[in-house]
């Protein structure tokens, strides 16, 4: 049972601190969130090494010990932002900002759009 259009609060490319584990205090890039796992792959986080098959790939031999990082559950990260010069960690909170949209017909209409915030520092992310 898995729900396809679920969201974390973590995204892609954002600056996060290990707060658990093996990697405890490490801070790292996102490189990619897998939000029906509710994991995080981590730049430098949670590496680990497998052994792969020599064969042919294209004409070259491939094969031996490859290191790459493995997920880590986002429960286990937390999201670090600029405070006043210093880098904070911070939980996540949402904002419900009123804007107005234009139609393709040129009028105006107003919506709704919800914007991170950093809940340590009330700003934007």
């Amino acid at each position: 049972m898995s729900n396809n259009n679920k969201t974390l609060a973590i995204k892609k490319g954002d600056q996060v601190k290990v707060i658990a584990g093996a990697d405890k205090g490490v801070v790292g890039s996102v490189i990619q969130v897998l939000a029906d796992r509710d994991r995080v792959i981590v730049e430098g986080v949670n590496r680990v090494k497998r052994h792969t098959r020599t064969g042919t790939d294209g004409g070259a031999n491939t094969g031996g010990i490859i290191t790459s990082e493995a997920a880590v559950h986002v429960s286990n990260v937390m999201l670090v932002v600029d405070a006043d010069g210093d880098k904070t960690t911070t939980r996540v909170g949402f904002r419900r900002d009123e804007v107005t949209k234009t139609r393709s017909d040129g009028s105006s209409y107003p919506a709704h759009r919800s914007v991170r915030i950093a809940s340590k520092t009330g700003k934007e992310i």
